[in-house]
């Protein structure tokens, strides 16, 4: 039943492409009747063009096709040999009928009178996978990638479910390096998916540099959302290329590192909020605009439980900050684990615990607006955080 309708569908998808790319004759064929049957009632092309509007309507209108379209249509594809629209239709009656092998030979035919025809891909496509043939159902359906408008984007989720399994993966990586676009459309949706995590990595190009994939983002995104923080960072590590440190809680808190990017480094603002930006000597340069609330800059830690201490320099005039303050939270929790304002961590540090269960935390700078606005242009220097010792 599901294939049924499956094949209904996309037979009413394509008679309607047909009837768009026939909109001319269709067009006089309303506005003159006459004139339309005069010049054209006996034109196969006319007669098939006919016929797969009325095969639209039906499919449309879900009542059955009449004998006569089809006898209309036979009788005009004798007339018009390489015409693929008849071949079309008699695949998918055949499908409906569950004539699987007639089906695939009238799409075969179609296919060979028109090379660049989608329905006849799709249908094929539809067909290999169906009979187990994947190498054959992958090329149709590159070919659809190619033929469609938007066409790498329609079938990535597709290619991406093909992908769930390891065993598809080898035909896969033939299929990307013939088709780069394709292969990037169905990254990104494999990249959206926690549990396909493992395919981008498999069938990504191993040529290009990791930090270049615009599917990583989404993918590190996405295994933080679904809490797999180690494997999340073990990705970052790797297409960063950035070796742990003995002992480092805080990565780049020197504010020296422009390539690697977040959760796991410093996501830096630029905004209607404010501006932070990396300065030379170690330092982050904070413009807080003071008209509306926001994050300047934040990052992705994996703490383990235990008491810390955040400690900074602040390089500007200590009152004017303390809108700015500093904060550290559980990640999803809706209240933040401690906070305070950059001249307070300057001044004496920010001590905070983190608990068992909190697996990953979130430090972050942020700016809190006023009822008078007042622009904030301060510099933090020699950021550290390190845990705290007994009785601090």
């Amino acid at each position: 039943m599901v294939i049924r309708s499956f094949v209904a569908i996309a037979a009413a998808v394509l008679v309607g492409a047909q009837v768009v790319r026939n909109a001319a004759v269709l067009g006089l064929a309303e506005a003159q009747p006459t004139e339309a049957a005069r010049m054209w009632s006996t034109h196969p092309t006319t007669k098939i063009s006919e016929a797969m509007t009325e095969i639209g309507r039906a499919a449309r209108d879900r009542r059955p096709v009449p004998d006569a379209v089809f006898s209309s249509m036979a009788d005009a594809a004798a007339k018009e040999p390489l015409a693929s629209e008849p071949f079309l239709v008699r695949g998918v009656r055949a499908e409906l009928s569950g004539d699987g092998a007639t089906a695939q030979h009238a799409f075969e035919a179609a296919q060979w009178r028109d090379p660049r025809s989608l329905p006849a891909a799709y249908f094929l496509a539809d067909r290999y996978f169906r009979l187990g043939d994947a190498s054959r159902g992958l090329r149709e359906v590159a070919a659809l990638s190619r033929l469609s408008p938007s066409g790498a984007v329609t079938v990535a989720p597709y290619i991406a479910a093909y992908a769930a399994s390891p065993a598809n993966w080898p035909e896969l990586r033939q299929l990307f390096r013939d088709n780069p676009d394709l292969a990037g459309a169905a990254l990104a949706v494999l990249a959206r998916n926690a549990s396909t995590a493992p395919a981008v990595l498999a069938l990504a190009d191993q040529r290009q540099k990791l930090t270049s994939a615009p599917w990583l983002q989404s993918l590190l995104n996405t295994l933080a959302e679904a809490g797999k923080y180690a494997q999340a960072r073990e990705i970052w590590a790797k297409a960063a290329g950035v070796q742990a440190r003995a002992g480092e809680l805080l990565h780049d808190s020197a504010f020296t590192d422009r390539s690697s990017p977040p959760p796991f480094n410093w996501a830096l603002t630029s905004s209607t909020v404010g501006l932070a930006e990396r300065q030379p000597g170690g330092r982050l340069h904070v413009i807080f605009y003071g008209q509306e609330d926001g994050f300047l800059a934040s990052q992705l830690l994996l703490l383990s439980p235990g008491a810390y201490r955040l400690s900074m320099q602040l390089l500007g005039d200590p009152a004017r900050a303390r809108a700015l303050s500093w904060s550290v939270w559980c990640d999803k929790a809706g209240s933040a684990l401690a906070s305070a304002t950059v001249d307070a961590v300057a001044g004496r540090g920010l001590h905070f615990q983190v608990p068992m269960g909190c697996s990953a935390q979130w430090i972050r700078l942020a700016g809190a607006s006023s009822d008078i606005p007042q622009q904030i242009d301060v510099t933090i220097a020699a950021l550290k955080l390190e845990k705290a010792g007994p009785g601090a």
